[in-house]
This record gives structure tokens, C-alpha cells and sequence, in this order.
């Protein structure tokens, strides 16, 4: 009897230990070969660029053939199948009408043919195929077999092919490179480069860090600080080095790297880890991984990426630690592209900034520190291209394609050709962003759009006045509480809310309250819910814990004095007793302050819209908030019931949905109409496509990550308004949300800002 599952687990188990995902298909034919006892088995993936099938991985063919292979969908017996998106079972192959011969493959001695197509979320991914010799049909047990094998390995091939769409990593030996080995990644600085490849490693990986003890703690400590010292110095001598080559706000990013490093908090919870008894290397890996498992765990994607800088810091400190590391000596001549797993902001220092071409890295993301540095180096980043071998590139040549996130390896000498033809172009694209700083957002027909910031670090506050953000819209003050080992005292939030008020002063600052729960934990106050994203989280949590929440707001007033620039924004409200609720607290804490001699005002309330009921109480909301803000992300989630990070629905998640437009719309005339003020932050804010459709709604403010700021400052100055009206009237018919996005796609193109949907903008 066949065990498709047995088969399945086996498969599941053995893949853990691998590292390539060449390696993974060569797995998946050779278990489902021996499991039905086949003569071949044989994996052919969708190239979507070419509508080709590329015969990938295969026991029982030709080798040499894999990589070769190719159909269009719709010939050949496997073209048939993807044309179809269905089993096809025949005895003898050669006699179908559809069969396509090909005689690198040896497949002339096999007869009997069974092929189930890959499908995942209605995507075709490709097809898996089964040969005997003898001329039969597979049974109906083997069918069934193929097709739940299919179904269940359509998740894990569907990661394979959004890393690299065109998997091309198996070559003859290890000395051998494919020519325009393509690999696809996330997007991470716009640009087109060529130049030689240089593998930054790491000898020492803090990941890679036993745990150890230690018998002596304040020598321990002593160490660790010593380490820490030197990192420090690395850094601000790395920070110099590239002073002539950046701009101030750029520069920023160093400090970054050192605030990290000196924050006393992080410094603190490390020695504590010694006083503990673990070594200097143990408790350093501890605090990082928790640190930055904690901003991996947030739903916002730039936040996520600081869990990226965290890692990088603690490998610094862990370099530090473990002594001096030996580096490849550096290509004399031409230009340089770095490529590494970890590439921080300390390792391009290292390189001349003259020479440097470009930067690849096999992890990370289009938000953190490395990728904001390329952007301002003005050199293209392709990030998370997945696990590629160091031996076969060190040296070699590499183009990349930072539009499209693609890097090609070892590229021909056409293609090179292609690519500086390209570059050239690609100038025109990014001149200019950098004059937009102290310009307004405004419409070329006169509509004026405040671009404000979201924050929630004290690193963040650099740049995004320096990008010219006119306040902040939301200022993340769960972050601080998310950090510590324990809810952070009264005067410990004074003095972080102080200095982000101190900075933006006379700008005003929306402080949300604390918003913990759903992808937002404490680790020091577990929740643990069935459906957190329904349950106790936002103000509902607040309100339940008095005393946090009135510490929390006497701490935002106290920070206010005299600088006058606070407005209180509550989140995730869902009715108007929450709201009531707050007053009353609010009421307390000034009462209380006044009659501590505190000279305090009464600032400005405003409403987190991200739960869709509330839009149908907004006349009654507008007694007790002055303003609302869209919080576009949940708000999406919520109306549509989609888990955004859950991939079996996440492709339903789209603000541009009719349904999601509309009732945007709808509730923004609504708040107009009972003089409220309106913004709107989330990713929304920093879509290109969705700021021409709020321009449209008539929406005067919007809050965003200071990274995106130039960009949409950049849509908003070129199209003018009465074409976003038109753009929204022709959205709010539209039936889905596909056809809306390729309308403004059309419109960005045509106002030749069509480079900030390549660039991820």
C-alpha cells in the first residue's frame, strides 16, 4: 500500500538538513521515485517570465539534461498538463498526439506516463512527472498518490521559486558556474551595476556561539565591556572614512549603529546574564536574539527590519570578543559588488566608496539600515536572495538589476552591454529626490499634502526630520515597553516621550498609547489568546490595567510641558465607551498633576480608525476626539477578514480593493463632515499607486517611515490632483483591485514615475 504522507514526513525530515534548493527537488524526485517504485522521476518548474517549463530536477533522465529542458506551456506531454491544470495518465507517451521528443534525455525507453500539475493559491508552480518501461497505465492508488504529493509539496516549491524564479543552482562540478545565473530577491536600492564579486565573511558567527559558563563574572564583564569598547571605535573610525562620501542624514545611520551600542538598558541586560553565570559570549547571543525576536515579531514591516540592526551590532561586539578577522585581499581594480549572508553597515566602510558597485545579501530586507545606505550611496541592493555558494562566486562578475531585485551571475558579454545601456537611463530616474527635502508636498494645482513620520525609536528621530517630515503622525510608544525587562517606570517614559517632543518642537507629535497584542507581545506579560488580532489588545488592554495606562499618560503630559506640541492617540477603539473611558483617566491625570505643581494642558485627542465599526459612529465619536487616524493596515484586515500573515488568504489582502476604497472614502467625507482632522499611516501611505487615490479622497496628511518620505513627496509634487480625481472616480467602479492598481501603474508611467513601482517604493 502506498503512504503518501509517510513519504511526505520523509521528505520534510531529510529537507531540514538542507541548504540549497536544488537540493530539495533532487530529494522530492528520488523519495517519490523509490516510493512508486518508478523508473523516473522528474520535477518541471514554471519559468512566469517565459511561460516556459524548465525541467529542474530528475532521477532517471539524463542529468545533464536538467537546466536544458524547456516547453512552452501547452506542448509536450508536461506543457499539456500546465495547459490543463490536470492529471494525465497514459500508457505508452510517444503515441499521444501531444508528445514532444527530446533526446538529451534518454526518456525514449520509458513508456508508461503519469504527471500531476503543482499548483499553490491558484498559481501553477509546475509539474511533477513519473515514467515506467512498461507500456500501462499507473493505478488509481498511484494517482491519488501523485496528487497529494503534488498538493503538499506545492507550499515548499512556491518559497523555492519566489526566492529564485528561474532555479538554475546545479552545475556540473564545483569549480563550474553557469553563465546568467539569475537569481531574484527583494528589492533593496534602485540602481543597475555590474563589477567583481567580493564574499564578505564572517569567521566568527554569533548565532555559532556555544552556551558557556564563567567562574569569575566581574572579569567576565570586564571583557565584555572592553569588547564593546572597541566595537564602538570600529565603527566611529568606519563612521569617518565614509563622512566625505555621504550626506548628513546618511551619516545618522552611524549613530544609529551607536545609540544601539550604547544604550545602558541593553548593556545592562547583558552584564546581568553574566551575573548570572553565563559567559560574555553566551549572554551577548541571548540579549540579541531576544531583542531582535521581539521586532521580528511586528507586524510593521520597518520595525521588522530593525530586528536586522540588533543582529549586525551583536556581531560586532561578538567580532570584538573573539579577536581580529582575516578578509580576502580586496580586487585591485575595477568596480566591486559586496555579496555576504550579513552585510552591515560596518563592513562597507571597510571598502573605498569610489569602487563600490553595488551590494547583494542573502538574508535582510528593503527596510533596514543596508538598504537605506545603498539608497544614499546611490548603488543598487538586492537583498534575501537566498543561501548561493561563496567558492563559485568570490571573483567572479555579477550584474544587478535593482528594479526588478534580480542579480545575474557570471553574465555574458551581451548582457553586460545590455546593462550599462540601462544604467544610463537609470540616472535620469533618481535625479533630484535628494532636492525635495525642503519643498512641500504639494500638487502641481496647488493641493497641499503634510507628510508626517512614524517613529517609535529614538534612532529614527534623525531621519526623518532630515527627510522633512512635518511632525510625527505616530509615535509607536508600545516600542519602549517592548524592549525592557519590565514595564518601564514613570520617569523613564518622561524622559524618551521629552526628547522625541524636544525634537520636532513646534511640530506636533501623535503619541499613541500603548499598543501591545495581536503581533505585538510583552515579554514580560504574556497573552496567550486562540485569535489575538480579536482579542485583548490596544486600549482594551490599557483600560483593563489602570494603573499602567495612568502612569503612561501623566508620563506624555508631564513630557509636554512647556513645549505644547502633544496630541494622545488611542488605539484600536471600537466603540465610544472606550473613548469615554480614556476621558476620565485623562480628567485624573491632569487633576493630579495640577495639584502637584505640574504646570500641564490638555492636549488633543484622536482615535485610532483600524476597527470598522467605528466609521458608523463617527458623529458620535467627534464629541470626544479632535482627530482620527487611519490606521490602514488593520483597517484593511479587518474589513476584508484576511490575515495578512496568513499565506493561505494574504493575496486578498489589498487596500486597493473596491470595498476598502470605498468605505476609506466614505468615512473620510464622513470625519470632514464633524470638522475632524484626518491622516492616514500604514503601508498605504507609502504605496505610490494608493497616494493618488487619497490625493483624490481629498486626504491633507499622511504619516510614513522617513525612508519613504522623499518618494511619495515625489508623487504628490508631479501628478496633480484633479487627475487623482479622476483616477478615484474610475476606482470606485472598478470590480477588483488588480484592474485599479494597472490603471495607476499606467499614470505613474506616464508622469515618468514609473521607476517607483520597480524600486518598491
Amino acid at each position: 500500500m502506498l503512504e503518501p504522507l509517510k513519504t511526505l514526513r520523509l521528505i520534510f525530515q531529510e529537507a531540514a538538513d538542507l541548504h540549497q534548493s536544488a537540493q530539495l527537488l533532487d530529494l522530492i524526485v528520488a523519495r517519490v521515485q523509490a516510493a512508486l517504485g518508478a523508473d523516473v522521476c522528474s520535477v518541471y518548474l514554471l519559468n512566469e517570465e517565459t511561460s516556459e517549463l524548465v525541467l529542474m530536477a530528475t532521477r532517471g533522465l539524463d542529468a545533464s539534461s536538467v537546466g536544458k529542458v524547456r516547453l512552452p506551456k501547452g506542448e509536450g506531454l508536461v506543457g499539456q498538463i500546465a495547459r490543463h491544470q490536470s492529471l494525465l495518465n497514459i500508457p505508452d507517451a510517444a503515441l499521444h498526439p501531444a508528445y514532444r521528443y527530446f533526446p538529451e534525455t534518454g526518456e525514449e525507453s520509458f513508456h508508461s506516463f503519469l504527471g500531476a500539475p503543482i499548483i499553490s493559491f491558484r498559481r501553477l508552480l509546475g509539474v511533477i512527472v513519473v515514467q515506467r518501461a512498461q507500456r500501462e497505465f499507473f493505478s488509481d492508488e498511484e494517482e491519488a498518490f501523485l496528487i497529494t504529493v503534488a498538493a503538499q509539496l506545492a507550499g515548499p516549491i512556491r518559497e523555492i521559486l519566489d526566492k529564485s524564479p528561474l532555479i538554475t543552482e546545479q552545475v556540473a562540478d564545483d569549480d563550474a558556474l553557469q553563465s546568467n545565473l539569475k537569481y531574484k530577491g527583494v528589492k533593496g536600492a534602485s540602481g543597475m551595476a555590474w563589477g567583481t564579486l567580493y564574499w564578505v565573511s564572517h569567521t566568527h558567527q554569533l548565532s555559532e556561539a556555544k552556551e558557556d559558563y564563567c567562574d569569575e563574572p566581574d572579569a567576565e564583564i570586564e571583557r565584555f565591556r572592553d569588547a564593546l569598547s572597541r566595537a564602538k571605535q570600529e565603527l566611529r573610525a568606519g563612521g569617518e572614512r565614509m563622512q566625505s562620501s555621504l550626506p548628513k542624514d546618511v551619516q545618522a545611520l552611524f549613530g544609529v549603529y551607536r545609540m544601539i551600542m550604547e544604550d545602558k538598558e541593553l548593556a545592562r541586560e547583558i552584564e546581568n546574564h553574566i551575573q548570572g553565570g553565563w559567559n560574555a559570549e553566551t549572554a551577548l547571543r541571548k540579549t540579541m536574539e531576544s531583542h531582535a525576536r521581539i521586532f521580528e515579531s511586528m507586524d510593521d514591516a520597518y520595525l521588522r527590519a530593525k530586528a536586522e540592526d540588533i543582529r549586525h551590532i551583536g556581531e560586532r561586539v561578538y567580532a570584538s570578543l573573539m579577536g581580529n578577522e582575516k578578509r580576502a585581499p580586496l580586487p585591485t581594480k575595477g568596480q566591486v559588488i559586496l555579496i555576504g549572508r550579513n552585510i552591515s553597515i560596518a563592513d562597507i566602510a571597510q571598502f573605498p566608496a569610489q569602487r563600490l558597485a553595488g551590494l547583494i545579501c542573502t538574508s535582510g530586507s528593503s527596510l533596514s539600515h543596508l538598504a537605506i545606505l545603498a539608497n544614499a550611496l546611490g548603488i543598487p541592493a538586492v537583498m534575501g536572495i537566498g543561501e548561493v555558494k561563496a567558492s563559485l562566486l568570490h571573483g567572479r562578475e555579477a550584474v544587478i538589476d535593482g528594479y526588478r531585485a534580480i542579480v545575474i551571475f557570471n553574465p555574458v558579454a551581451n548582457l553586460r552591454r545590455e546593462y550599462r545601456k540601462l544604467a544610463q537611463q537609470e540616472k535620469k530616474l533618481v535625479s533630484g529626490l535628494n532636492e525635495l527635502k525642503d519643498l512641500p508636498a504639494m500638487t502641481p494645482d496647488g493641493f497641499r499634502v503634510k507628510l508626517m513620520a512614524n517613529t517609535g525609536l529614538l534612532a529614527d528621530i534623525t531621519p526623518g526630520l532630515l527627510h522633512g517630515a512635518e511632525g510625527v503622525g505616530l509615535y509607536r510608544s508600545e516600542i519602549p515597553f517592548m524592549v525592557h525587562e519590565s514595564f518601564p517606570s514613570e520617569d523613564e517614559q518622561v524622559a524618551l516621550y521629552r526628547s522625541v517632543l524636544e525634537a520636532y518642537a513646534p511640530r506636533m507629535v501623535s503619541m499613541r498609547t500603548l499598543d501591545i497584542g495581536g503581533d505585538k507581545p510583552l515579554p514580560y506579560y504574556a497573552i496567550t489568546e486562540d485569535n489575538p488580532f480579536l482579542g485583548w489588545r490596544g486600549i482594551r488592554f490599557s483600560l483593563d490595567n489602570t494603573s499602567i495606562f495612568l502612569s503612561q499618560i501623566r508620563a506624555m503630559l508631564k513630557a509636554s510641558s512647556g513645549l505644547e506640541n502633544l496630541r494622545i492617540l488611542l488605539p484600536m477603539v471600537s466603540q465610544i465607551e472606550e473613548v469615554k473611558a480614556f476621558r476620565v483617566l485623562l480628567d485624573e491625570a491632569l487633576e493630579q498633576l495640577r495639584s502637584d505643581g505640574e504646570e500641564v494642558r490638555c492636549p488633543e485627542v484622536g482615535a485610532m480608525i483600524e476597527v470598522p465599526s467605528v466609521i458608523h459612529v463617527i458623529d458620535q465619536l467627534s464629541r470626544y476626539v479632535q482627530f482620527v487616524s487611519i490606521g490602514s493596515n488593520d483597517y484593511t484586515q479587518y474589513l476584508m477578514a484576511v490575515d495578512r500573515n496568513n499565506p493561505k488568504v494574504s493575496e486578498l489582502y489589498d487596500w486597493l480593493n473596491p470595498a476598502v476604497l470605498r468605505s476609506l472614502h466614505g468615512m473620510i467625507k464622513s470625519a470632514r463632515r464633524y470638522q475632524l482632522d484626518v491622516s492616514l499611516c500604514g503601508e498605504m501611505a507609502s504605496d505610490p499607486a494608493a497616494v493618488l487615490l487619497l490625493i483624490g479622497m481629498g486626504l491633507d496628511m499622511l504619516s510614513l517611515s522617513a525612508y519613504n518620505l522623499p518618494k511619495t513627496k515625489w508623487v504628490i509634487r508631479t501628478v496633480p490632483k484633479s487627475e487623482c480625481d479622476k483616477l478615484l472616480a474610475k476606482a470606485l467602479k472598478a470590480e477588483n483591485p488588480k484592474e485599479t492598481r494597472k490603471m495607476l501603474e499606467a499614470t505613474l508611467d506616464r508622469y515618468g514615475l514609473g521607476g517607483l513601482i520597480r524600486a518598491g517604493a
